[in-house]
């Protein structure tokens, strides 16, 4: 076993992380070599994320046996990656190891020596007085999760990649063992998929999903593909996509997909974006040049080009600044750091092409970098302020200061008897068995860039809505279908539909579901059940005498105020998802009533730059123009609106303060005539307004 697991030491050395498939062939000249067998253990956990590091130390705390079996070899995932911007939404819903994660964050900057680029009273995300800490550099929360793994004795094996065609064993339902690419086997009573991409799940015969599944599949409106919808990180101006501008002959730009996007809430294989969330600096002492891709092609952000050209100025909104003058910078805009439409394959492709892909994610967005900084067409202000930045010099110093995890959104998702959707989230429908909380946006980054019906580059898939406070996450989520596996728990790609996933895939709540599983795993092995036996009262015990957060007060949405349908309306009407933008229009829910999925306001911002335009042919006629919107004091009081009829233009001014005269939703703009010659018009502006603009549906009702 010594001389095996030397040459496989010295193999590794000179591979990449995950350069898996020359690592096949070199295992398959050494296997003649005795393969290990680990000395059985009560739970094996296969994956280095932070969930894995979560769950083990509670599996020690319970007096159990536990070994780490990680195809990394840097522990705690995303949140040691890169993420160091925490997206948490209600923090009071962050308990138990996972909060206790982020206090001994915090107890690291609470010392002076933590600060070596920049004084803690300069950095507005520290205050002294708070428990916990939720922003930090990459490698702090790193040495968090070593400390932990250390402290409580638990064994970890790192770069250890599950063999996914015959690497588990089964006796019936029931996992025996695992067996990884360099022979190694790792027996265990109870088994737990702490990874991103579920190898194990699947590997164990259990079933799952990839992609977006059609908002029909569990009762949801925001699923499948949503063109209509995908209004953030969108382009705000028309950007040609076309090689030789204005010719289609001559080909699409770069990543630009050629057909539809396809029907509007209808499901697909599509996976969103994938991005590094990169470590950035500004300290000089600390700062290492952004390096230009050995295969760098700036015809890959020409369409960029184009859109800095329309006067784009958000380049830099995603800088999120972390200690020491340093930041977590992630995906902003319609064209960014998200490698749109690159990641299809990636959930259940060879080790081999996931390096492939990784190093085609890590050249794009280090070509995006180089292109901002260096391409003499780029704006001189921003290309100069760009060249300000440079990777941490401290950070992933074993990676050539590149993070080390891809930020893997989302791959496969289990199947099991109970789905966590859209309805759960919204608290539509109640959740049961509790054994965590969510509460962030359901968040959905964009899929694909496709070409307009106007001929313009445009982004499909992002959704960004909350679900309108925290709920709770079921247990029957983490555990498989009974007859697939009764020894299995899985708290990263757990049993959820593509929307929900959204808001769940929070590192905060995955280790929050790591901890719950690892609670489970040890009652079950207590009173030899399946995991899908365990007692449930028992268990929801020991979480919160363990300091889980279960559940929360939460204002119901106003059973008097369901939404009002477009298609029960008299008329004409039109949705705000029929509008044709300009600008990036937020979406909301809160203000009861309004029609459809809810409304967009303007984010008070952006003032004159923000418009939504609907058009639609009329029978001959007089009409009674009506517009939908929900009134609150934060909305603006001279919204203009234009009126575009037979006899003319018509410019009104709208209070939408004032809460509309007709069903509390509709206010009438006047009656117009309309000659069926030419579409009726009505364009909603943001031109000088003093608060939120709303904008819902337009209503063209005839009258005599």
């Amino acid at each position: 076993m010594g001389k095996r697991n030397r040459m496989i030491k010295t193999f590794r050395a000179v591979c990449s992380l995950r350069a898996v498939s020359a690592a096949t062939l070199f295992l398959a000249s050494i296997t003649s070599l005795p393969a290990a067998e680990s000395k059985p253990h009560d739970v094996v956990i296969y994956g280095g994320t932070s969930a894995a590091i979560a769950a083990a130390v509670q599996v020690a705390r319970m007096g159990k046996s536990v070994i780490i079996v990680s195809p990394d070899k840097h522990l705690g995932g995303l949140s040691s990656g890169g993420l160091g911007w925490t997206d948490s939404g209600r923090k009071e819903a962050i308990g138990g190891i996972s909060r206790e994660f982020y206090q001994r964050v915090k107890k690291h900057y609470d010392k002076p020596e933590a600060w070596i680029q920049q004084k803690p009273e300069k950095y507005s995300r520290y205050r002294p007085k708070d428990d916990a800490m939720w922003v930090f550099e990459p490698r702090v929360a790193e040495q968090v999760f070593e400390d932990l793994v250390k402290e409580h004795g638990i064994e970890v094996v790192r770069e250890e990649f599950l063999d996914r065609e015959s690497g588990v064993k089964k006796d019936g339902s029931r996992i025996e063992a695992i067996t990884t690419l360099s022979g190694n086997t790792y027996p265990g009573k109870i088994f737990m998929d702490t990874t991103y991409e579920g190898d194990l799940l699947a590997a164990a015969g259990v079933g799952f999903h990839v992609g977006r599944e059609p908002n029909s599949k569990y009762g949801e409106t925001l699923n499948g593909v949503q063109a209509r919808r995908a209004r953030s990180h969108q382009f705000d101006a028309p950007v040609d996509p076309y090689i030789v501008p204005g010719d289609p002959s001559s080909g699409l730009l770069p990543n630009i997909h050629p057909g539809p996007p396809g029907k509007e809430g209808e499901g697909d294989d599509r996976v969103q974006a994938y991005n590094f969330r990169m470590c950035l600096t500004t300290a000089p002492d600390n700062l290492v040049p952004f390096p230009k891709p050995d295969n760098y092609d700036p015809m890959n952000y020409e369409l960029l080009r184009r859109y800095l050209d329309t006067g784009w100025k958000g380049v830099f909104n995603k800088f999120d600044p972390a200690p020491n003058y340093k930041t977590d910078t992630n995906n902003h805009g319609a064209f960014s750091t998200d490698y749109i439409g690159k990641n299809y394959d990636y959930p259940e492709a060879s080790y081999d092409r996931r390096r492939e892909i990784i190093k085609e994610h890590e050249d794009y967005q280090k070509g995006w970098l180089y292109f901002l900084a260096n391409d003499p067409r780029v704006p001189k202000d921003i290309s100069e302020k760009m060249n300000k930045w440079g990777l941490a010099k401290d950070e992933f110093v074993d990676n050539g200061n590149w993070p080390h995890q891809i930020y893997v959104r989302e791959a496969r998702r289990m199947v099991s008897d109970f789905v966590m959707s859209e309805p759960y989230l919204r608290a539509l429908k109640p959740t049961p068995e509790s054994v965590g909380m969510g509460s962030y946006n359901m968040d959905s980054h964009n899929t694909q860039r496709y070409v307009d019906e106007k001929g313009h580059a445009r982004n499909e898939g992002d959704i960004q809505v909350s679900p309108g406070g925290p709920y709770p996450i079921s247990y029957r989520a983490i555990v498989p279908k009974r007859d697939e596996c009764t020894n299995l728990l899985v708290p990263v790609c757990l049993s959820s539909s593509h929307i929900a996933y959204g808001s769940i895939r929070m590192e905060p709540v995955f280790m929050v579901l790591g901890q719950s599983a690892a609670t489970a795993a040890a009652q079950a092995l207590d009173r030899g059940v399946p995991v899908q036996d365990v007692d449930y009262d028992k268990l929801k015990e020991r979480l919160l005498a363990d300091g889980q957060v279960l559940e929360m007060s939460r204002t119901p949405r106003p059973p008097s105020a369901p939404p009002v349908l477009s298609q029960d309306l008299k008329g004409i009407s039109l949705d705000d998802q029929k509008a044709v933008l300009t600008g990036n229009w937020g979406q909301g829910r809160t203000i009861h009533p309004y029609v459809d999925h809810g409304y967009l306001h303007d984010g008070n911002e952006d003032k004159g730059k923000k418009t939504a335009s609907f058009e639609t042919n009329l029978k001959p006629g007089n009409y009674d123009v009506r517009i939908a919107y929900s009134a609150h004091s934060n909305r603006a009081t001279n919204v203009p609106v234009t009126i575009h009829h037979a006899d003319g233009v018509e410019k009104v001014t709208l209070n939408e303060k004032t809460s509309p005269k007709v069903k509390k939703l509709f206010s009438s703009l006047g009656k117009y005539r309309f000659s069926g010659d030419a579409p009726a018009k009505v364009v909603i502006s943001n031109e000088g307004t003093d608060g939120y603009v709303i904008v819902d549906a337009v209503q063209f009702l005839p009258v005599k």
